[in-house]
């Protein structure tokens, strides 16, 4: 029988080793809840919730913009230079606060007549603007009139809330709360008591929901009340708290 060489036959065995305990991991996400055994074997459960809060929405921020159209670079700069200072002295015309808004975007491409080889035919200019702090109230006659006065494109309506902080630390509570309840199941199942809590971490992300700046005693919009307002319904905004706690069971 051929007698294998003593560092190679050392090799191979790690190597089987090291193969049969990659075979025993599995892949995938993460459970939401997981059992688990520190470095000093004291036995904790790991538990993963997510809760959350709904509240209704106080401010908003429209992205408007301006878009022009002319035969040169030149020509369409100018025009749209004047439509934006048009649109812009009517939303400082409302009240509204020069803080509260921005030019938030400037774009320049020419138009091509596809059917015609790409030719050409002349080129648009596009200017972003951003109005923050408006009033839910105001919402709808703003957009209307925002339209009179020469915005020919809404990009976007966000719905903020002053009140987004108090609804987190409530989402926060309930996650904790909710982390309690997951964790006693698994732990009265696992023929084990729950005990304290040894751990906890907050693992939710920011929300662009939330309103920082608000000021009730601010001045507000005061646009035209014979204006045709547009339909708006804001509903609700849904506030998430996610957090992972760890018990010890015994």
């Amino acid at each position: 029988m051929r007698k294998l060489n003593k560092p190679l036959a050392a090799a191979a065995a790690a190597a089987a080793v090291i193969g049969l305990t990659a075979c025993t991991q599995t892949t995938g996400a993460a459970p939401a809840a997981q059992a688990v055994v520190n470095a000093q074997n004291q036995n904790n459960i790991l538990v993963q919730s997510q809760e959350e809060v709904k509240v209704v929405p106080d401010k908003a921020e429209v992205s408007f913009a301006v878009s022009s159209q002319a035969a040169d670079p030149k020509s369409v700069q100018d025009l749209n230079s004047t439509d934006v200072d048009k649109v812009l002295s009517f939303l400082k015309s409302t009240g509204i606060d020069e803080k509260s808004i921005q030019t938030s975007s400037f774009g320049l491409q020419p138009i091509y007549d596809w059917n015609n080889g790409q030719k050409i035919t002349g080129y648009e200019m596009r200017t972003g603007i951003v109005v923050s702090d408006i009033p839910m109230d105001q919402v709808g006659t703003l957009l209307s009139s925002s339209i009179e006065a020469g915005i020919n494109t809404i990009d976007r309506i966000s719905y903020l809330s002053s009140k987004y902080d108090e609804s987190y630390q409530e989402a926060l509570k309930k996650a904790v709360e909710t982390s309690k309840v997951k964790a006693e199941a698994m732990a009265a199942a696992s023929g084990k008591t729950l005990g304290e809590v040894t751990n906890v971490q907050e693992i939710s992300s920011y929300n662009e929901n939330r309103y920082t700046t608000y000021n009730a005693d601010s001045a507000t919009a005061s646009l035209e009340a014979g204006a045709k307002a547009l339909a708006i319904e804001p509903g609700q905004i849904s506030v998430t708290a996610q957090v992972t706690v760890t018990y010890s069971i015994k």
